[in-house]
């Protein structure tokens, strides 16, 4: 027999709040700083192109796909999955990749929330120096003044050093996504989308004019939009392929949690269309908000992961306005770190709803919990644990620390095994008829979903996968 989900009995109030928190899921760190960095480390434009060709072929089936069994399923990703599969005479063993992502979801969330808790730290830090420089009596001055660059690059190293700052600070950022999770659908997590994404959009838009008016538009649309074809080489397809997938949170089962929440309507490819289109705006914008910046004062785009906290503080330091500003874009970051830890959170939580028939307060708190404590792990790996090496006897993280490790283990393996599942699910086992009368899409957009999800999108995962577990083979 096989065993059934409870329903939640929550929803979402209306299609746009819907569209707000499946954006807010998706936009994240991996839009304002994976893109960047990725895209200053392979050169621009031919990643960004490839990238967005990856977005659009690859990742907006698997976008839909996510919704559709959500939206049939009603429950968490495990049951919602399994009920799809029945609906499909499939074998109920399918729900194993609900599962994957649940699990993956958990240990993302647990060192997501302490790298947002660095976010947190230098959004106090610069939030502080605004303060100071408005008492001064000069509001639009330069951030952090009188340091030097050096100083300012040591603020990294000496946060790392501190395991009780690093601990307060994901103390703070998992306290509050816990506590919008454990208040629910409509009263927590819409709410906070509803707030928090006009926020979001309004900064960056905001941020994007001010590196206009100051940075170097001109040389970062050249950089950003004009391919030098000889770069577009075999890793930097898998990353842009990778980070297209990575952007979208794909694999974690999120989309499938947050899909399983829509009462009403069945018209899922405009919805799921427009959750792609903003969340590659999204990126492309985040990068129209910081090279301008970086070619102004003549920093390197290929900073790689230290360009958001050592590289632009010191550039906001340079630029006029650039402790109110500098300020601004530590408040950016922080609110799209919470949007898309809170569906992290959620993913597990929907399963102990569902599946195990707790509470909502009870299970955000097991897992919100859980995860805080594996984040303890993480953070002090940077410290008192540095030398450990959790997967040592392992050649691919022989070198990693603790949260490089579960990042690795996630972004490598549970991920791509997930998003793989879910195309060979959809694209071979579900029922056509009940797929495309939930889509809504129209036969001849069905036929095309169909052919990327049941081909193309297996194929590029795979590609992912194995690249990921043997580098080699990239020669990288």
């Amino acid at each position: 027999m096989v065993a059934t989900a409870k329903n939640t009995g929550e929803g979402w109030s209306s299609r746009s709040a819907f569209i707000l928190a499946a954006v807010g899921a998706a936009v994240g760190l991996g839009n304002i700083w994976r893109f960047p960095t990725l895209a200053g480390e392979s050169g621009g434009g031919a990643f960004v192109i490839f990238y967005i060709a990856c977005v659009f072929l690859l990742g907006l089936p698997l976008v839909l796909s996510e919704i559709f069994i959500g939206r049939v399923g009603q429950t968490d990703a495990v049951g919602s999955i399994r009920r799809v599969a029945g609906q499909s005479n499939a074998s109920p063993a399918w729900s194993i990749f609900g599962g994957i992502g649940a699990i993956a979801a958990f240990l993302i969330l647990s060192f997501y929330s302490v790298v947002a808790g660095w976010v947190l730290y230098y959004a106090g830090t610069m939030g502080a120096d605004f303060i100071q420089a408005i008492l001064s009596g000069d509001p639009l001055r330069g951030a952090l003044a009188g340091e030097s660059r050096d100083q300012i690059q040591q603020r990294l190293s000496d946060m790392f050093a501190s395991p009780m700052l690093l601990l307060v600070m994901h103390l703070g950022f998992m306290g509050l996504t816990l506590f919008i999770v454990a208040r629910g659908v409509s009263s927590g997590i819409e709410k906070a989308a509803t707030y928090l994404m006009p926020i979001f959009f309004v900064l960056l838009l905001g941020l994007v004019i001010y590196g206009a008016v100051e940075g170097e538009m001109g040389e970062a649309l050249t950089f950003l939009f004009t391919p030098d074809w000889s770069k577009l080489t075999p890793p930097v397809m898998n990353s842009a392929l990778g980070q297209a997938l990575f952007s979208l949170s794909l694999g974690v089962a999120g989309l499938i949690t947050y899909g399983s929440y829509i009462k009403e309507g069945s018209g899922l490819g405009s919805t799921s269309a427009m959750i792609a289109i903003a969340d590659t705006c999204v990126a492309l914008l985040a990068g129209l908000m910081i090279f301008p910046i970086v070619f102004a004062v003549g920093l390197d785009p290929a900073a790689g992961p230290t360009l958001v906290f050592q590289t632009l503080p010191f550039a906001f330091q340079t630029m006029p306005g650039g402790a109110l500003f500098g300020f601004l874009f530590f408040v950016l970051i922080l609110v799209a770190a919470v949007t898309s830890s809170i569906s992290l959170l959620e993913v597990p939580t929907a399963w102990g709803i569902g599946e195990r028939g707790w509470r909502r307060p009870k299970s955000a708190l097991i897992f919100g919990i859980g995860a805080f404590v594996i984040g303890i792990f993480c953070l002090l790996g940077y410290n008192v644990w540095s030398d450990v090496r959790p997967l040592g006897f392992w050649s691919l993280f022989a070198e990693t620390d603790i949260l490089d490790t579960v990042d690795g283990f996630t972004g490598k393996i549970m991920l791509p095994l997930g998003a793989l599942l879910t195309s060979l699910f959809i694209g071979w086992k579900a029922d056509k008829r009940l797929l495309q009368t939930t889509t809504g899409l129209s036969p001849l957009s069905f036929g095309l979903f169909r052919f990327l999800i049941a081909w193309l999108c297996p194929l590029a995962v795979i590609i992912i996968l194995v690249t990921g577990l043997f580098p080699s083979i990239l020669g990288a």
